[in-house]
């Protein structure tokens, strides 16, 4: 029966003719982005993909969003939830709505150059083993690139593949690690295939960041590949709804990827990947002293004092949580068999140095 293009408890039909391009669900998971989700939804009316619906998930906005969407787009799908359930928690939500076999990814500052699409879709269609597919992200304030993918490292922290780069530099397509779900191109086969028994597949007790991490070390666990798209392309305003270097984003980053190296690391794994917690410490004290990458921009504006609260406070959040991700480890170790030497490889082809996330901007 059809339904109204606002109704966002609907499923969407994914039933087209076989010479018809795949539908997709865009999802805009949104929190207090009304200064930059329209900019986002514009970008995706404005694609020429044919089989394109655009669901907004809000996180119960305090600012109007939620009104704005509901007001300026009314052909647009809103769904708000009734309080903020995190990056996990509302993505989550909308992948459940989506009936579609590939779902849009999109976080609410974003905007999509026209055909992005199109091409990301192309690409998939093209690889049945590729779960996901990435574009060149861009920072939109200074035209270098924020992500291409995602770099892995031995303690479970990642960062945007060729992070602060000029995009001229990344213009061959290539198989990543995983996706950065800033903005990328889930299949939706992949996603129902790395669910927990629980039903979770975004880990809600992440809250944000490290998320998609998390995901990828399950995926490639799993056998699925991902693609970067070179010819597709997005800006970001980044980190608009929580500030570049807030003690927020440090501390859940820091916490939840202890959390993925707990989930997903066999024990030697973590083992070294303490060592090498220590030696990323000592690059980052110097960034710190330095002024150079995250650390120093966070030393321009907190006390060495605060910024060791920070970190005190991601390890002590993350070890009352252990038992949780102990119970989550136990599943995911019995999905898929990844030997020493596949890891090895891994951070081999997708791996970066202490040092240089260290000393990133």
């Amino acid at each position: 029966m059809p339904t109204s293009p606002t109704d966002a408890n609907a499923p969407i039909d994914a039933k087209t003719p076989t010479d018809a391009p795949p539908p997709v669900t865009a999802l805009v998971l949104n929190w207090k982005g009304a200064k930059v989700v329209g900019d986002c939804v514009r970008s995706l009316l404005a694609q020429d993909y044919p089989a394109l619906e655009v669901l907004v998930v809000d996180n119960a906005s305090p600012d109007g969003s939620a009104e704005m969407i509901r007001r300026e787009f009314p052909g647009v799908r809103l769904h708000v939830n009734a309080e903020n359930l995190g990056f996990g928690g509302g993505n989550n939500t909308g992948i459940r709505l989506a009936r579609t076999p590939y779902v849009l990814m999109c976080n609410n500052d974003t905007r999509l150059v026209p055909g992005a699409v199109g091409r990301l879709v192309e690409a998939m269609e093209a690889d049945p083993r590729a779960g996901s597919a990435t574009p060149c992200i861009v920072l939109a304030a200074t035209g270098r690139v924020d992500a291409t993918g995602i770099v892995v490292c031995p303690d479970g922290l990642a960062l945007g593949r060729g992070r602060a780069e000029a995009p001229e530099a990344l213009r061959d397509p290539a198989e990543v690690f995983y996706a950065s779900d800033c903005l990328c191109l889930y299949r939706k086969a992949m996603l129902d295939d790395l669910r927990l028994p629980s039903g979770e597949l975004y880990d809600e007790d992440f809250f944000a960041y490290a998320d998609e991490t998390d995901m990828g070390w399950r995926a490639q666990r799993r056998g699925w590949r991902s693609l970067y798209v070179p010819s597709a392309v997005v800006y970001h305003h980044h980190a608009a709804s929580s500030g570049s270097v807030s003690p927020f984003l440090a501390r859940l980053v820091e916490r939840n990827r202890i959390w993925v190296a707990v989930k997903n690391f066999p024990t030697w794994l973590i083992l070294y990947g303490l060592a090498w917690t220590a030696y990323r410490y000592f690059w980052q004290g110097w960034g710190a002293m330095t002024r150079r990458g995250r650390a120093g921009a966070m030393a321009s504006e907190r006390s060495k004092g605060e910024m060791a609260g920070i970190l005190w406070q991601a390890w002590t959040e993350a070890a009352a949580g252990l038992t949780t991700m102990l119970r989550k480890r136990a599943w995911i170790l019995r999905s898929g068999r990844m030997g020493p030497g596949r890891f090895r490889e891994i951070f081999r082809r997708f791996g970066i140095g202490a040092r240089d996330i260290a000393l990133r901007d």
